[in-house]
Order: structure tokens, then sequence, then C-alpha cells
């Protein structure tokens, strides 16, 4: 009786055994994104002077800072959305005789400014070059809340991992399939690079008459799955 039971358990174990060597998967990695339209840009605007006095250069700069920082905020921007971006100072030099020589000293300032109304971004920059600023170090775009992109992008990914697999599959001869476990990736959002604008310098006139034109972006939300199958 004994050594019917341990042959029995011997058939089970083999019999096991040959099951899980049988059975076949394919892993695959699968991606989706989504678009979702920015509902906040943060200008990066500024200003550089250049002065024989370093203290006068960087008194000059200040100056046209603190100017757009009243435009602004008389405008209705919020003190809070207006910050500091850079503070840079300096010199500059002449080696034409061989020996070095400090000519002048450049001021270098700017400002972060948070816009949340995508029609008002243009006129921030338009209102800061009127202040005085003459530099332009681009606008940023990004959205509050990517919950439900997010959410879309994994269901994206997933199906594009079931996609792969079906024609993995297929090209193999081999039976139907069915998930046996899935593993999240990376989900991150990004600028999707749709936010060009343009300012008309040619002259006083023209910049006054001409007012800069943003296009908001759309944030794309990128997700990653790794999928394995099962081969029915």
């Amino acid at each position: 009786m004994r050594r019917i039971v341990a042959l029995f358990f011997v058939l089970v174990m083999v019999l096991g055994i040959s099951s899980a060597l049988a059975e076949q998967t394919i892993t695959v990695n699968g991606s989706g994104e989504t678009l979702v339209t920015a509902d906040t840009a943060v200008v990066s605007v500024g200003v550089n002077v250049r002065k024989k006095d370093a203290l006068e250069a960087q008194a000059a700069a200040n100056e046209v800072i603190a100017s757009i920082r009243t435009v602004l905020t008389e405008a209705g921007l919020k003190e809070e959305d207006i910050s500091t971006g850079y503070i840079n100072l300096y010199a500059v030099y002449d080696y034409s005789k061989d020996v070095e020589e400090i000519v002048a000293y450049n001021a270098n300032s700017s400002l972060a400014i948070k816009v949340t109304d995508m029609g008002r971004v243009g006129e921030v920059i338009d209102m800061a070059f009127g202040a005085g600023a003459n530099t332009l170090d681009g606008v940023s775009f990004s959205v509050t809340d990517d919950t439900e992109a997010r959410k879309e992008a994994l269901k994206a990914a997933v199906e594009d991992a079931k996609g792969k697999a079906a024609i993995l599959a297929e090209a193999a001869g081999l039976g139907e399939i069915e998930i046996v476990s899935i593993e999240e990736g990376s989900v991150f959002s990004y600028d999707s690079g749709v936010n060009n604008f343009s300012r008309k310098v040619a002259g006083e006139e023209a910049a006054t008459d001409s007012p800069t034109v943003v296009q908001a972006a759309k944030i794309c939300v990128s997700a990653g799955v790794i999928v394995t199958f099962r081969v029915k």
C-alpha cells in the first residue's frame, strides 16, 4: 500500500513538472501615450546689462527687474507667481593687447512667471518687454492634474502589449494568449513641443503693434508596462 501511495505522488510530481515545462509564455513591453492640454505656463524673461562698473550694471538690471514686477502685479498677477530665475554678474575681458584687461561688467537677471490663464501668456511676455526686459529664455508648459491622462496612457500601454504578444504568437504558430502578470513601468509627462511663439521685434513700432503669439502646448503623458502572457 505504501509503495502504491509513493508511486502515486511520484506520478503527480512528474506530471506537474511536465506541465510546467510544456507551458509557454511570451513577455513583451507595452507603451502608451495620451495628450492633454496644458493649463500652466512658466515664462522666463530677463534683462542683460553691460556697464563699465559692476555695481552700476547690477543696479541697472535690478531696476528693470523691479519695473517688470510692478507692471505684472498691477496687471493682476500674484506676487507669489513671480520668482527669481537667476542672477549673474561677470567681467568682460579684452585680450587684444596680450594683457588681460577688464573692460566692462555684464549683469543678467531673470524672472520665472507662472501663468495659469493660457490666453495671457503672450500678454505677459509683451508687458515684460515693455517694462525693459530684453531676454526671453523660453516658455515651459505643464498640467496641474494628469491623473486621468495617466490612466488612459496605462490602458493604452496594456493594449499595445496585447497587440504585440498576439502578433508574436501568430508568427510562431502558437495558440491563443492570456495575461499572466503585468508590471508597471515608468509613467511620466512632458511638454510635447507644440508651444511655438513668435515676437516681431524689427522696431519699437513693430514690437508694440505685433503682440506675441503663444500656442499652449499639449502635454504628453507616457506610460510603460511589462506583460507576460501564457499561451493556451
